[in-house]
């Protein structure tokens, strides 16, 4: 009875309760010296790429006076559009954009070989009693830190033996081939993760090897499956090496369109078109990463059966 009568007395009656001031966090030196730390790391990217953005829409006059950490006086995308469509790589004058088509074309058949290929292997190799499943992992592992320049030349041989050297296809075949011991390594960690009482059950209800990784493994794996796209994009998008040695002429990829372009520059040197051509070149992954970015840190921590 004493209790519902201190419950409906007015807020007056009641006894008031004694506020403490809350206590004052001190700043560690600790602290200060990371943040010292980490604003000299961004400011390294952040100074080149804030030159990098204002020369692209300056004009030609006002780069010449040499103050290169000015505003433009007058904005123009006369830069982004030479580089676009005009700037000369070699013979031909089509611009960065002649790369940028090209680039897709290299890009998606590259991330449908390498996340296949990887996947049903990760896949076999974390739920399947794989004989010599530890040597392949081994050899995987090893073959992750193998230079690419030491294979280089055995893999232009077996391209040409394929007949598809100076082609897209052999461009995306040699980045599966390469990314695979990383992704691999990648989906076997994370499928081992999911409880075998599940593969037991769907083997005991007539289910195949490829039945259950169609129907239960891969519904799964969508957190992963962002994470290495979104590390086979950064890969693919900026390679050079490998569009450079295993593409022809009318193959080249966006980052071999942009270095021709710099190397035959005819007269003055356009900075502006080169810096407007870069930053063409260097969009569509940061697009990729910004909007799939969040999803990332997710998509390494998070266990298969929250996937």
């Amino acid at each position: 009875m004493s209790a519902l009568a201190w419950d409906t007395a007015t807020p007056a009656a009641r006894p008031a309760t004694r506020a403490y001031p809350r206590r004052r966090r001190r700043i560690r030196g600790s602290s200060i010296a990371i943040l010292v730390f980490l604003s000299m790391c961004a400011a390294f990217v952040a100074v080149p790429l804030y030159v990098l953005i204002v020369t692209s829409f300056k004009t030609m006059d006002q780069i010449a006076l040499g103050d290169i950490f000015s505003l433009p006086t007058v904005w123009t995308l006369e830069g982004w559009w030479k580089a676009w469509a005009e700037v000369c790589s070699g013979m031909t004058c089509e611009g960065v954009s002649h790369g940028f088509f090209t680039s897709l074309a290299i890009l998606f058949p590259s991330l449908f070989l390498s996340i296949a290929l990887s996947s049903v292997t990760g896949y076999a190799l974390a739920l399947w009693n794989v004989r010599w499943a530890n040597s392949f992992l081994f050899i995987l592992f090893l073959c992750a830190f193998v230079p690419f320049q030491i294979i280089m030349i055995p893999l232009v041989v077996m391209t040409a033996t394929l007949g598809i050297f100076g082609t897209i296809w052999a461009i995306a075949i040699v980045h599966a081939v390469l990314a695979m011991p990383l992704l691999t390594l990648i989906f076997r960690n994370f499928y081992k993760d999911v409880p075998a009482e599940i593969i037991n059950a769907a083997i005991m209800d007539s289910g195949s090897f490829w039945r259950i990784f169609f129907e239960i493994i891969l519904p799964m794996s969508g957190n992963i499956m962002i994470v290495v796209l979104i590390l086979m994009i950064t890969s693919v998008w900026n390679d050079f090496l490998i569009g450079l040695t295993f593409g022809g002429l009318g193959t080249q990829p966006m980052t071999v369109i942009l270095a021709n372009t710099v190397i035959t520059e005819r007269g003055a040197v356009h900075y502006n078109v080169d810096m407007a051509a870069a930053l063409l070149t260097a969009i569509p992954p940061l697009v990729v990463y910004f909007g799939l970015g969040k999803f990332f840190v997710q998509g390494i921590t998070a266990g298969a059966i929250k996937g």
